[in-house]
């Protein structure tokens, strides 16, 4: 939450500062700004398009808590090139944003799913050493729901922590919406662009470049703590030998099962449901932020509506507890209405430019919308945790989710730059929310008529090492049975290999 906070935070600041025409003659008269910026942009949103073929294998090579240290390292490393803005350092650093962005993710929703897991096993210890055979994996499902939605409610916070630099240091050297928005003629579903006729002067003076500084190092402060909380208090996901087994099964293997876990028609069925959070996210921050909240109330408004937005979201990732304990999926149905009712009603919505009277519909779709959002991330997360509780496929489920919504991302920076009208965009994010909810139904039907799915099956451990950290399993380490397992496909995954109980080693000791 920390490091999204700053990240989210400097990249406003840096936007803001280098949109002004001004400030880009007098700071920086001898380099393109803008084309900077553009180049920024297209590091973020186009690199994680290739990271599917890499992500598993990152995972599986660090480890999840490694992962995560080393993509907090990456983005404290983007703050730190806004010290010296020039191309060699800003452009090379958010492309390295962009290829950890997917395992980040991953690792974070493989992460909080063990760590609901492992607590469970904490918390009913006893019953497992006593009677392992009622320690069934339904019992870990309340601790995978408590979990995810502290961590989200946390996450959609960052929204608002990233607003503080705006709130109490941009927006004082900010002009009057009657100057920023003079020559605005239309807001909301009539606008074209993102807020057509912008003045390109919006500074009311300059901010001192000491002052520059002092921010900036508070955000590399926050971004160093940081990754000092996630190197000390972040304990180990699996255990040592968990990791080797996991690595030991053969990096073609990791390769190839992302891949081939798309089979399963329920990860193909909740694809729209992906995609849609990518786009919708994105909509929000680009399309309704400037079209609808700045066109309407002004620049200086923009820190409000976003605040509104992230305190919103978290409670609806609070409120996703009781409703997933109730009925499992019910926050997809919720983030359908709400969002397709806010959807209907901003394609007849067109603000007037320089209106404040308009700021409680501005606010309250706000609030709105982050609500549908918070169930909506919070509820694909959980259903995905519950659904794959196997610890040795969750890396691959959690990538291909994530994969999925950066491929939305990046088709929403596509249409900021090819598709102008609010109504195109508003049909594209329309017709993704029904089809994600006609493909939830059809997931829904499958499940209750108890089709079977087909997962890849997961080849067993090579176990190279030898000593105290294994016990020896019969014929565990032969070559032909690891040729005849990794050949072999496995629909209903029953075949798989599963790690000895305590009580199995025992009496193998014995």
């Amino acid at each position: 939450m920390l490091m999204y906070s700053v990240y989210l935070g400097l990249l406003q600041m840096q936007f803001i500062l280098h949109y002004d025409s001004t400030y880009r003659e007098v700071k920086y008269s001898n380099i393109h700004l803008k084309d900077i910026d553009e180049k920024v942009l297209m590091g973020i949103n186009v690199a994680p398009i290739i990271s599917l073929l890499y992500t598993p294998l990152l995972i599986r090579f660090f480890g999840t808590k490694w992962v995560i240290y080393l993509a907090t390292g990456i983005y404290a490393l983007f703050v730190s090139t806004n010290y010296w803005e020039r191309y060699y350092t800003l452009v090379p650093a958010a492309t390295a944003i962009g290829t950890i962005i997917v395992p980040l993710w991953a690792s974070l929703g493989n992460y909080i799913t063990r760590m609901g897991q492992k607590y469970c096993e904490f918390v009913h210890y006893k019953d497992h050493q006593d009677k392992p055979e009622q320690l069934t994996k339904d019992k870990a499902h309340k601790y995978i729901i408590t979990f995810q939605c502290i961590f989200y409610a946390f996450f959609e916070l960052s929204f608002v922590w990233a607003e503080l630099p705006f709130e109490f240091f941009i927006k004082g050297h900010l002009k009057n919406y009657n100057h920023t928005l003079y020559n605005v003629k239309s807001c909301g579903t009539y606008q074209k662009g993102m807020i057509a006729g912008l003045n390109s002067t919006i500074l009311d003076r300059l901010p001192k470049s000491m002052d520059l500084i002092i921010v900036e190092s508070v955000l590399m402060g926050v971004a160093f703590s940081a990754m000092l909380i996630v190197l000390l208090l972040c304990g180990s996901a699996y255990r040592p030998t968990e990791e080797i087994d996991l690595r030991s099964i053969g990096w073609g293997n990791i390769f190839q099962l992302p891949f081939k876990h798309m089979r399963d028609y329920r990860l193909r069925l909740l694809t729209p449901f992906f995609i849609y959070g990518g786009f919708e996210l994105l909509f929000f921050l680009t399309g309704y932020m400037l079209s609808y909240g700045v066109c309407a109330l002004g620049l200086e408004a923009f820190g409000r509506i976003l605040i509104t937005f992230g305190v919103s979201a978290a409670v609806g990732a609070l409120l996703s507890m009781p409703l997933e304990y109730m009925r499992r999926g019910s926050t997809l149905f919720v983030t359908t209405a709400l969002h397709l009712f806010l959807i209907v009603a901003l394609f007849a919505w067109a603000p007037q430019p320089r209106d404040p009277t308009q700021n409680i519909v501005v606010y309250a779709v706000a609030a709105l919308w982050g609500l549908g959002s918070g169930f909506n991330s919070t509820g694909l997360s959980i259903l995905l945790g519950i659904t794959y509780e196997d610890k040795n496929r969750q890396d691959f489920i959690f990538t291909i989710a994530q994969w999925w919504k950066t491929i939305a991302i990046f088709i929403t920076y596509l249409w900021t730059t090819y598709v102008s009208s609010m109504k195109v965009k508003l049909s594209v994010l329309l017709v993704c929310l029904l089809v994600a909810l006609l493909c939830y139904l059809v997931l829904k039907h499958k499940v209750k008529q108890q089709q079977r799915p087909r997962l890849p099956h997961l080849p067993r451990p090579r176990r190279r090492n030898r000593g105290y950290r294994y016990f020896a399993d019969e014929q565990s380490d032969t070559d032909s049975e690891d040729k005849e397992a990794d050949g072999e496909d496995n629909d209903n995954a029953d075949g798989e290999w599963e790690e000895p109980s305590v009580r199995e080693r025992r009496m193998r000791v014995k």
